[in-house]
């Protein structure tokens, strides 16, 4: 079966759609401050109520959780803790675990290091925003490393140094093991889901960055890198050709070094956007991080390991960082503990967690049309959700103040990956937690 995940474009800004029927509210722009809210908890039999009707019974392909925020406590539970396919709600655990782990200030680094034989080596850190294209001052984030910049510093320490010609060697040791993940469909990397995971990509390989439209990826990331390196030195006045794969002499002298916006930063992008690169390339940096293999098996075992520090491993099980495998399983309950964590008081270092899921209705994966139907516009500008889609199943994980300003986690996950599923469905339900007045 040909999987259909969720279309994302290249790097961007998280943003906010423009609704003239809707503005949003006060309290979805209160959640990042991890306020619980001052209402009481609703009543759980209240809230079933509204819940299992649009359900549809326990036929429904559906398992579901609401939880209080602050106390965890189970609120609703429809199959809670049955594993199912998260799709891209695994980006939340990715997501938690960076930072958490690797911490919301960390830059990716790219280097430029002499080597051997009148050669320089381009060094990749697994930086996933790393840019040949020019820069837009009118960018609301952080500015991407830029492989222009890079070539620069490099053109002027080389002529400094009496050097005109070149060999442009490049090293993605920083990451080892397959490009593709278990589960992973031989439509993604064609299709451009995601390019061959790499320590060292520009662009997210794409060979069209400047089209949108244009999803297809480079069959070799580092090697087409290395390429445009080289053509770059060459407007700086060197005479640059691409060379091999390499790896990097500890202690080389470096010519040059770029570094990404700050993980905080990327964290929210991925979320907002569901951006797989930027997503594996997290999930890596957890597992260096801890001192593992840069490897899919590692990074998630190292991501594993770090929600069990934070005490909310139970329910997951994934082979990736994306959420692209359906053979990830994570529990609804799960998903709604990771919200909880990452929304409470004791860990402000996840706080990108909250601002990056996109707002209902308004920005990201969560953009009209969804919330615009009467069935869930009231959900809108209400809802903060990571959406996860696959064929044959979706997800939503979020937050939402409740109508008597209850802060609520909850996580509806849909569909067995056979037959259609309706995301709407799910829109309708976070849309009931945001306006039940159930205290």
């Amino acid at each position: 079966m040909k999987l259909t995940p969720e279309r994302h474009l290249s790097p961007q800004p998280p943003s906010v759609a423009a609704r003239e029927v809707v503005q949003v509210p006060a309290s979805a722009a209160a959640i990042p401050a991890a306020d619980p809210g001052s209402g009481r908890p609703p009543n759980p039999s209240t809230l079933a109520g509204r819940l299992s009707a649009l359900i549809g019974g326990p036929q429904a392909k559906i398992n579901a959780v609401v939880v209080d925020a602050e106390t965890r406590r189970p609120l609703y539970e429809l199959r809670a803790d049955r594993p199912a396919t998260p799709a891209s709600t695994t980006k939340l655990a990715t997501s938690v675990a960076a930072l958490a782990e690797v911490g919301p200030a960390h830059r990716i680094t790219t280097r430029v290091v002499r080597g051997t034989g009148g050669g320089i080596v381009l060094v990749g850190g697994g930086d996933p925003t790393l840019t040949a294209l020019p820069a837009r001052p009118e960018a609301d984030h952080p500015p991407y490393a830029s492989l222009s910049d890079l070539a620069r510093q490099t053109a002027t320490a080389l002529k400094a140094s009496g050097l005109r010609k070149v060999r442009v060697d490049y090293d993605s040791s920083a990451y080892q093991g397959s490009p593709t993940a278990a589960g992973w469909k031989p439509n993604y990397l064609p299709d451009g889901e995601v390019a061959p995971v790499s320590a060292l990509t520009v662009d997210e390989g794409r060979i069209a960055p400047m089209d949108p439209s244009k999803k297809a990826r480079v069959s070799d990331p580092p090697a087409a890198a290395a390429g445009q390196f080289a053509r770059l030195l060459s407007k700086n006045g060197l005479k640059a050709s691409a060379g091999r794969r390499t790896v990097a002499q500890k202690g080389a002298a470096q010519l040059g070094a770029v570094q990404s916006p700050p993980l905080s930063a990327l964290v929210e992008h991925l979320l907002t956007d569901s951006d797989n690169d930027v997503a594996e390339a997290m999930a890596r940096q957890v597992a260096i991080k801890l001192g593992r293999p840069a490897t899919f098996a590692d990074a998630a075992q190292a991501v594993r390991q770090v929600l069990a520090r934070l005490g909310v491993a139970e329910g997951v099980s994934v082979n990736d960082g994306s959420g692209l495998s359906p053979r990830n399983r994570i529990s609804p309950v799960a998903l709604a503990r990771i919200v909880s964590l990452a929304a409470g008081q004791d860990h402000p270092e996840l706080r990108p967690v909250i601002t990056g899921m996109p707002i209902a209705g308004f920005s990201g994966t969560l953009s009209p049309p969804r919330y615009t139907v009467a069935s869930s516009q009231a959900g809108a500008g209400m809802v903060r959700a990571k959406t996860g889609t696959l064929a044959g199943v979706s997800t939503l994980a979020g937050l939402a103040y409740d109508a008597d300003g209850r802060l609520l986690a909850f996580a509806f996950m849909a569909g067995d990956g056979k037959g259609p599923v309706d995301p709407g469905k799910l829109d309708q339900l976070a849309a009931a937690v945001a306006t039940c007045g159930c205290g």
